[in-house]
């Protein structure tokens, strides 16, 4: 039944009356009869002057407010155009409100088809403007909502970017960015607003969107006739009476058990993608402030932001509006989400960069703004490591959000709300948003697919509902705002109410009882290249992660074995650049940095960030070992071992440096020697050449290559395969079947790699239609044949090369005195189109599972293709190793800066470089070096150590030459027994002179250890991610030495926080 004094239209027409509808608020057609028409009755010119930023990307970050005023700025015109690319434009805006208008809404409207930023006469950021997208739009600013008359000149000042909302491109969205794009002034004037027509305009954009999607429901044809009578009313003079049937109609409610829509506004704000880092920061202003400017007469409007580094830059580069912005997050309205200091990928970083994440994130929320959130916000991140349930409960949260597993290209998702369990046992509640997007537009018929798409009907009564223009930044408008009170609560919709991420979580937790449980990784089966794409950033970031990591350590032992008092300058410094470091690599692991999927100006400035952070780690570390071992006597080559077990390791000094007669070898190049040294479990040795266990041998029979070290016995055929792998003394070998049947490994192989769309993101599964082994006996490219360059007894080098396409390929084959792998020491001259390089490795290996390295534990997968969610993994994440084994012998592949990988059968491949064109044309177009290693192992993986030897590959010796005096060997901290990796041991955050070790079960057994310390320690205490003081754990002394027993369940992870006792002693 309609409501009264609706009445229904005199044909029963869909095909007229709906459109008709349309037509009457169509920004392109009508517009002389229709009501957007009718928006704007008066305007008038403004006038206008401009000065040009000198400068390109970034510059504008030296220039303040108050210098730019002060520049000479001259007039121009409509018509007139500015750029190129990335260049700031700044223009001045003088008008006068006429008398007339006064009681009347006055807004400025603006067109520059790119972004900018309005600001008051006396700097105040005001909003951010886009009108360079037709449907992200934001092309005015309010300055009243009535003006009381008599205001005289005004001035104004807009910053305009060069750039559009999502960057530079001329053609396809990720083309690459067009250098020398132009933007031309096509609006700016001040115009009077009619609000009746305003309001009047998303009454029937309501009214037809209900009627479009609800009918042939009635309640879409109660729609259709309100706003059909409207269009009657308003043609007839009669405002205010289609508006009071439009109140009328959105009066009437829900039922009680209607669904409900948690409208939660957001930017979703890339730190960089299609646009640099710099252009980030002003996207920050433009969006927060333009949500300040809503709350102003939107009092119910609540927005979140994540990533405290883009609050970080609101601080650093517009304090004025960060007070503002921290005002309204006192009043509850505008909140910090999701906890950490970076959206990052949530496949690559290491165990210990996602702590870190949370950490200085929540840290800077708390010393900000008094709070710390209460959820994990990573919802555009390319898949979710199996880990992060337990780093979560690691770091005290219990609540996940994401909507990108929504892309998955073979399967679908079946929930949107579950209890999701790591690898370690640790549950977490996982919510997708079943709009699967964070950037809705509310419209009525995201609000009905939100509830239809629901994979979790009758199980949840509440759905996240994230609105906002997001990706390039922005957020709501006051449009959406407009559309939201009228679907507030809308019979045929959803109920939609504005509540903050807090308030949903607690109903869905009132709700969890009803969810269903999800064990493992949240695989996305797409942008699969991510793990390979920009070879560099991978490499930095694993590089630079175990640079900090070493760094801290020695900063700690210089602390615990000297004491607070005697370490207190080095330790304030070196924390206050830690951190910086850390918050540099933490920005590059942004979820389009390090994955490869940004435009090329952004690639230089994150491999400097990588590098100041080297810097630093080395200096932190050195500085330390300083205050360890001094600086005055005689100096003595010493190596340093920063892990946990005792190690045996090949590593190179100069020529002469250890007395006559030693067991050395001369290097290629002959100015330095090789040395088997040993190092004790973290702790020192003096440089002394030992004598290999077993010498390293080569022999060349019928153009193949034997190696033997006694640990691992190799065959290499001329151009550069291994055909034969064994544990010396064992007659199972990983490329030859007992029968005799010849298998091989160290494939070099190149496939097609042309994705859908995508470029830079993904590898699709018709890649492996196309291999191509270069390397083969009887390849068409060439070859150049393997030689011997080093022939033992420390280290046997073999060298081949191969030419192919527009690249160059050289690779050295090593094996070292006692060591438990052979290395693949690779430099590639990459000048491919569409290419992705893999070396794979066919095995006499018979399981159907293969196990991957990922943070702070492994993963188990499939090796078949008995469902689409087995076929779907053809390309995964892992990052020091993969493993394929028999119950009692295997095979794994080592690395030091990869994360792709395959696992099919009994196939390993390890992906090494692919050659995307967008958007970044020149991706990976460089030399590269990398390594890789493969290990023959007898009995598991667990048995075999292979997460030790991986850990060694990383993290070689440190060699030092350092005054020595007594003792020439120490250990300074060790764990007994195996299980637990003692990844993590830093200074507490607070300067306090605590000692923060973090540790992990890693062979996924229950396991029992005792850390043992060579120093002095005055409290145990349980901590966690944010290094909080938990209960007392019992530790006990003997003879000096400190003892921490631990228990471990599998894949667990453990923080202890100690404090130093009293006595220290230095490294004698």
């Amino acid at each position: 039944m309609s409501d009264p004094g609706v009445q229904a239209s005199i044909h029963k027409n869909l095909k007229t009356t709906l459109p008709r509808i349309n037509n009457y608020i169509s920004s392109n057609r009508f517009r002389e009869v229709n009501l957007v028409g009718r928006l704007y009755p008066d305007s008038r010119p403004i006038t206008l002057s401009h000065w040009a930023l000198p400068g390109g990307e970034g510059a504008w970050q030296s220039w303040s407010f108050d210098d730019v005023i002060k520049q000479e700025f001259t007039p121009v015109s409509i018509g007139d155009s500015f750029g190129p690319t990335w260049t700031t434009h700044w223009f001045k805006l003088e008008f006068e409100v006429p008398e007339e208008w006064k009681g009347k809404e006055v807004r400025i409207r603006w067109g520059t088809n790119s972004e900018a930023t309005v600001w008051s006469h006396d700097g105040h950021v005001l909003q951010g403007l886009s009108t360079g997208d037709p449907v992200a739009k934001r092309s005015y600013y309010t300055i009243t909502r009535s003006y009381e008359g008599q205001a005289g000149p005004q001035v104004f000042y807009i910053e305009m970017a060069a750039n559009k909302l999502l960057g530079a491109y001329s053609g396809d969205q990720i083309d690459p960015p067009d250098p020398d794009m132009m933007f031309t002034l096509t609006l700016a004037e001040i115009a009077l607003l009619d609000s009746n027509v305003y309001q009047l305009t998303h009454d029937l954009e309501v009214l037809y969107q209900l009627a479009n999607e609800l009918i042939p429901d009635h309640r879409g044809y109660q729609a259709m006739y309100t706003a059909n009578q409207m269009v009657n009313s308003i043609i007839a003079g009669d405002d205010s009476g289609a508006i009071a049937l439009a109140e009328q109609y959105f009066a009437k409610g829900n039922g009680a058990r209607c669904h409900t829509l948690a409208a939660i506004g957001n930017c979703h704000l890339d730190t960089a993608w299609l646009w640099p880092y710099s252009e980030t920061k002003r996207k920050v202003a433009r969006s927060f402030s333009s949500q300040l400017k809503i709350m102003e007469n939107y009092p119910e409007h609540i927005f979140v932001a994540s990533q405290a580094q883009q609050w970080a830059w609101c601080k650093e580069y517009y304090p004025e509006l960060y007070e503002r912005v921290k005002a309204q997050v006192a009043a509850g309205k505008f909140l910090p989400v999701g906890s950490t200091w970076i959206e990052m990928d949530g496949n690559i970083p290491s165990g210990e960069s996602f702590v870190r994440q949370f950490f200085y994130g929540q840290k800077f929320y708390r010393e900000e703004l008094g709070m710390t959130c209460k959820e994990f916000w990573l919802p555009d991140t390319f898949g979710y490591s199996a880990q992060i349930p337990g780093l979560m409960k690691h770091v005290g949260l219990e609540r996940f959000l994401t909507q990108k597993m929504s892309w998955s290209l073979v399967n679908k998702f079946p929930h949107h709300n579950f209890v999701w369990e790591g690898i370690d046992g640790s549950t977490v509640l996982a919510h997708f948003p079943p709009g699967d997007s964070y950037h809705m537009n509310l419209t009525v018929d995201e609000a009905i697919w939100t509830q239809e798409n629901l994979q979790d009907k009758g199980r949840a009564g509440i759905s996240a509902f994230l609105f906002g223009y997001g990706d390039g930044g922005g957020g709501p408008t006051q449009e959406m705002m407009e559309r939201r009170r009228r679907l507030a609560d809308t019979d045929g919709c959803p109920k939609m109410e504005m509540m903050t991420p807090d308030q949903m979580f607690e109903r869905l937790e009132s709700q969890q009882h009803n969810f269903c449980r999800w064990v493992g990784e949240l695989f996305l089966e797409l942008h699969n290249g991510t793990y390979t794409t920009q070879a560099a950033m991978k490499r930095l970031c694993r590089k630079v992660e175990f640079a900090l990591r070493d760094a801290e350590f020695y900063l700690s032992m210089a602390i615990g074995l000297l004491g607070i008092s005697a370490t207190l300058p080095l330790l304030k410094q070196s924390l206050t650049d830690l951190e910086i470091s850390w918050k540099k690599v933490l920005l590059n692991q942004f979820h389009d940095v390090i994955p490869g999927s940004s435009i090329e100006i952004v690639y230089p400035q994150a491999e400097e960030l990588y590098n100041e952070a080297l810097l630093v780690a080395a200096t932190v570390r050195d500085e330390a070992i300083k205050a360890i071992f001094g600086d005055i006597g005689t100096k003595s080559q010493v190596v340093i071992n920063s892990l946990q077990w005792p190690r045996d390791e090949v590593i190179k000094v100069t020529a002469g440096a250890v007395k006559p007669g030693s067991n050395t070898q001369k290097t290629e190049g002959g100015a330095e020697e090789y040395v088997l040294v040993s190092a004790p479990p973290m702790g020192y040795a003096l440089v002394l050449a030992g004598t290999p266990p077993f010498p390293v041998t080569v022999n060349e029979v019928n153009e193949v290559f034997v190696l033997d070290n006694g640990f691992v016995q190799a065959e290499i055929t001329s151009t550069g395969q291994l055909i034969s792998l064994k544990v010396s003394g064992d007659d199972r070998d990983v490329f030859r079947h007992g029968d005799g049947t010849q298998l091989a490994g160290n494939q070099i192989t190149i496939f097609d790699d042309e994705p859908l769309y995508w470029d830079a993101w993904d590898v699709m599964d018709y890649h492996l239609e196309t291999p191509e082994v270069i390397n083969a006996k009887d390849s068409k490219y060439t070859i150049t044949p393997v030689t011997v360059v080093e022939s033992g007894p420390l280290l046997v080098k073999l060298r081949w090369g191969v030419e192919f396409g527009k690249s160059s390929f050289t690779q050295d084959i090593e094996l070292a005195a006692a060591a438990a792998y052979l290395t693949f020491s690779t430099s590639v001259s990459w000048h491919e189109d569409h290419k992705i390089l893999k070396t794979v490795f066919d095995t006499n290996i018979q399981t159907n599972k293969a196990n991957f390295d990922i943070q702070f534990g492994h993963l188990q997968r499939p090796t078949h293709m008995n469902t689409s969610w087995d076929t779907a993994r053809y390309e995964v994440c892992g990052h020091k190793w993969a493993d394929i084994s028999e119950p009692d012998w295997g095979f794994a592949v080592l690395n030091e800066s990869k994360y792709g990988w395959m696992a099919r059968g009994h196939q390993v491949s390890l992906s090494l470089l692919r050659s995307p064109k967008a958007p970044d044309y020149t991706a990976d177009m460089k030399d590269h070096f990398f390594k890789y290693a493969v290990m023959p192992h007898r009995g598991t993986l667990q048995e075999a150590q292979v997460v030790q030897r991986a850990y060694e590959f990383n993290n070689p010796l440190l060699k030092c030459d350092l005054p020595l005096e007594g003792v020439t060997e120490d250990s300074w901290v060790s764990v007994e027994d195996d299980g637990a990796v003692l990844h993590t041991v830093k200074p507490a955050d607070d300067g306090s002179g605590d000692i923060i070790i973090r540790m992990f079960e890693s062979c996924g057994c229950k396991s029992k250890v005792k850390v043992k310390l060579s120093m002095a320690i005055a409290s145990v205490k349980a901590s966690n991610g944010m290094e909080e003081s938990g209960v007392e754990v019992p530790f006990f002394e003997e003879a000096g030495v400190t003892f921490v027993p631990l228990s471990f369940t599998p894949f667990s992870i453990k923080a202890l926080r100690l404090t130093p006792g009293s006595v220290a002693r230095g490294h004698d």
